[in-house]
């Protein structure tokens, strides 16, 4: 039975990953800070999956708690996730982002090294393309981030891409994700940070739920087609898909692998509150204000070299999206 590390394991993306890889066979350990997550969402993996995953609370900017991770268990492979992740908030602590998202893959991949796995996953960010030149944006589109964050990922790879040149035997995947949403089938894990949402659907259902009074939409004179920023949404469940793949050629194949992970479409943010006011038949009351420094406008993918190499292609809708948000939100709040 592989074993498997997943560094920030007890996020939004990791926990769904640790369902999956579970019950794929892998034997997952998860590590983890706790800083946007909870302790609890271990019984959740467990009740899903009947397996209660290993948990080791430390920070990725550690190397002494990487260290004793890599010490203690015979680790095959690792999903490096851990990380800060919001482009607003990435505006007004840059420092941060650099800090955790830069450093924390360095104490990873030197580990790493000393301990001789030459196996790595990164989760990355669509954001590294910056402002579109062109729609779809595929992988060879040029990166120039508009946002600390995406700089931040950008930079991980390129940290991650210069350490694969060195080492003929290592072996990584970058994973450029458009926008997670939704939530697993059970409804017993999904997205729900502890702080107020940096991203539209929590915020969507939370606001459907009564936790919050109304749903603020940062700009709504965009050049689109209804005002609002468009994005390429695409359910979490075919982005741990995606993840499991990646894995897979991460065995078969040495070197550098980019990959984009999206629907190929656009969906506006007024898109996602209209359908999640048709499934749960409850009104989202809008404030709109200004844009945010750093979003732009539109963007999504073409993820044909995911779907030619690694044979994945997303398969879920935008309503498979809401639908599965909204029962989690169920699930927390009735």
């Amino acid at each position: 039975m592989r074993k498997i590390l997943l560094t920030g394991g007890m996020g939004y993306i990791g926990s769904h990953a640790a369902v999956s890889l579970i019950e794929k066979g892998y034997k997952v350990v998860i590590f983890d800070n706790l800083s946007n997550s909870k302790l609890e969402t271990l019984d959740a993996i467990k009740k899903i999956t009947g397996v209660r995953p290993e948990f080791v609370k430390g920070d990725i900017n550690s190397s002494s708690n990487l260290d004793e991770v890599f010490k203690n268990h015979r680790i095959e492979i690792v999903i490096h996730f851990a990380g800060l992740k919001a482009v607003g908030e990435s505006m007004e602590k840059p420092l941060e982002y650099f800090q955790t998202n830069l450093t924390g893959t360095i104490n990873l991949l030197n580990l790493m090294k000393v301990h001789d796995i030459k196996r790595i996953v990164f989760s990355s960010s669509a954001t590294v393309y910056g402002k579109p030149k062109y729609l779809p944006l595929d992988e060879i589109h040029t990166t120039c981030p508009e946002n600390p964050y995406g700089e931040s990922k950008l930079y991980a790879e390129n940290i991650i891409k210069r350490y694969a040149e060195t080492d003929p035997e290592f072996s990584s995947v970058i994973l450029r994700y458009f926008n997670p949403v939704g939530a697993h089938g059970s409804g017993l894990i999904g997205e729900n940070p502890i702080d107020t949402p940096n991203n539209l659907m929590p915020y969507v259902v939370k606001v459907v739920y009564g936790e919050f009074e109304h749903l603020n939409i940062f700009g709504n004179d965009y050049p689109t087609f209804d005002g609002t920023g468009v994005r390429d949404y695409i359910h979490i469940q075919d982005l741990v898909e995606g993840h499991e793949l990646a894995l897979d050629l991460c065995f078969k194949e040495k070197g550098f692998h980019v990959f984009n992970l999206g629907t190929g479409k656009g969906s506006s943010v007024m898109d996602v509150v209209k359908t999640c006011e048709k499934i749960s038949k409850k009104k989202v009351d809008l404030v709109f204000s200004s844009r945010r420094f750093g979003d732009v406008a539109e963007t999504y993918a073409t993820a044909l070299k995911a779907e030619k190499l690694l044979h994945w292609k997303a398969t879920r809708d935008l309503n498979d999206m809401c639908e599965s948000a909204l029962n989690y939100g169920k699930n927390l709040y009735e």
